[in-house]
């Protein structure tokens, strides 16, 4: 079972090197968005986040700083998201079905740290689209906020 899963992200990171470097440099950039990754959630919850994880919440509550990102033709919020962690060398664990993404962790805090309702979350414009980051195309001017959330969304400003 270990060796299935080293294979598993072995062929995940590989997939995303692969990924995340082709073709940004053949697309001209379209447009620019606004992303923000934080899970200041946890600091209300750090009763229920697992000791594991402790050292990794951010006093700040805030993973990524709110800043101006480049969309390429054909963007997804997955492929915003994946570009900018990788160039503040953040890390970033993701599942695939099909072409659907799930984000599963973000500097190693993963779903269910703080709890079996907890998880990563995104909207953009302010609207929780419900459909997987790699299927929402950004468009210019688009603010993409990602969320860490302690009670299925409930725990987030809506």
């Amino acid at each position: 079972m270990r060796k299935v899963i080293q294979v598993t992200l072995l062929i995940v990171s590989f997939s995303f090197l692969l990924w995340g470097c082709k073709g940004t440099e053949e697309k001209g950039i379209v447009g620019q968005c606004t992303i923000l990754v934080e899970c200041s959630t946890i600091l209300d919850n750090m009763e229920r986040l697992d000791n594991s994880v402790k050292d990794f919440a951010p006093e700040s509550g805030i993973i990524m700083e709110q800043h101006s990102a480049d969309i390429y033709e054909n963007d997804s919020v997955y492929d915003v998201l994946s570009r900018e962690l990788k160039k503040e060398n953040i890390l970033m664990e993701a599942s695939f079905t099909g072409s659907s993404a799930y984000i599963e962790g973000i500097d190693n805090i993963y779903e269910f740290s703080c709890g079996e309702l907890s998880g990563w979350t995104y909207c953009v414009n302010g609207i929780y689209p419900g459909k997987s980051c790699s299927e929402y195309e950004v468009k210019d001017k688009d603010v993409i906020e990602w969320y860490y959330t302690c009670d299925l969304g409930e725990d987030l400003d809506k």
